[in-house]
């Protein structure tokens, strides 16, 4: 059997300017993000007297259970896309994660790809880079959600805190940060209980394009405060970012219990920063405090970069 974990990313700054027809539109995308301790889980094995080799059926278990006999007939996107890529043979697959995967804003469904990828490629024997498992996560990706951004899978596939820029042609690039940037400060993220399907919040934000280019120069000035030291500056960066994400699209925050969270927050002393994750409109919003002084009304779990990115071993 193969075990393969990736990271859940956090995106600070420029999400919107990964979208590949931003990149394609203006040649150029880039964010800040890094790669959180929290996790997706895959294993991958094969029995030799059982449902795989008698029956030859895939077994796979994730919120729900499949039992099928070919690749086309899996209803989970990401397992069908991996398998159909690798070609593998019936096999058992389960996937779990650290937090909800189902709209978190978190790039779940990118993570999962990634730790499939490595499960996989270990299972069948090819050796793959970070790089290179993020590159095949985000092609394989596009096959089923044609707004996913780069941002996702080289986000999660690759540990650390770190600026990205995305080039026409796939040409994705690192410029790695201190991640001591945040040492005096605790991260928490506050699951909003709303829940969505991302795609339809990332077609509408496509559609507006012109509003996401005023993303970047947030981008580049946060970059030069991180790099300073600055970390009052990086704060109200981020704020505005969020305050600018916002007018991107109407339907980031549609929803009421979003709002009222985004308001109380945004009144909280103890806040520094606050922002949702991902596309919008559910899954988590994130906040920054001083270390034992975040006081909100909120069930919050406190979160920290992680410096690995995907792994997998064969137990």
């Amino acid at each position: 059997m193969y075990i393969a974990h990736c990271p859940l990313r956090i995106s600070l700054f420029g999400g919107s300017t990964d979208s590949p027809y931003f990149v394609e539109k203006y040649g150029y995308g880039s964010v800040i993000s890094f790669a959180s301790n929290l996790k997706t889980y895959v294993t991958v094995g094969r029995d030799l007297f059982g449902v795989n080799n008698l029956d030859h059926k895939y077994r796979l278990n994730y919120s729900k259970r499949e039992d099928v006999y070919t690749i086309p007939e899996i209803n989970n996107e990401v397992i069908r896309v991996v398998l159909e890529h690798f070609n593998i043979d019936p096999v058992q697959i389960n996937l779990f994660g650290d937090a909800y995967s189902q709209g978190s804003g978190l790039a779940s469904s990118s993570s999962y790809i990634v730790s499939l990828i490595k499960a996989a490629s270990m299972l069948c024997g090819k050796k793959m880079s970070e790089v290179e498992i993020c590159a095949l996560a985000y092609n394989l990706e596009r096959k089923f959600n044609p707004y996913c951004g780069y941002q996702d899978p080289y986000g999660c596939g690759v540990g650390g805190f770190k600026r990205i820029e995305f080039y026409p042609k796939d040409r994705v690039t690192y410029d790695y940060l201190p991640s001591s940037f945040f040492d005096p400060y605790d991260i928490h993220l506050i699951f909003t209980g709303v829940t969505r399907n991302s795609k339809g919040v990332l077609k509408d934000v496509s559609c507006n394009l012109d509003k996401v280019k005023d993303l970047l120069p947030i981008v580049n000035e946060a970059y030069d405060a991180i790099i300073d030291g600055n970390h009052c500056r990086v704060f109200e960066l981020m704020n505005q970012s969020w305050e600018q994400k916002k007018k991107t699209s109407s339907t980031i925050t549609e929803s009421e219990i979003i709002q009222e969270m985004d308001s109380n927050l945004c009144l909280n002393k103890t806040v520094l920063s606050h922002k949702l994750c991902g596309a919008g409109n559910g899954g988590f919003f994130l906040t920054f405090s001083e270390k034992g002084k975040l006081n909100i009304p909120y069930h919050s779990v406190k979160i920290e970069v992680s410096s690995q990115g995907v792994s997998g071993q064969e137990v």
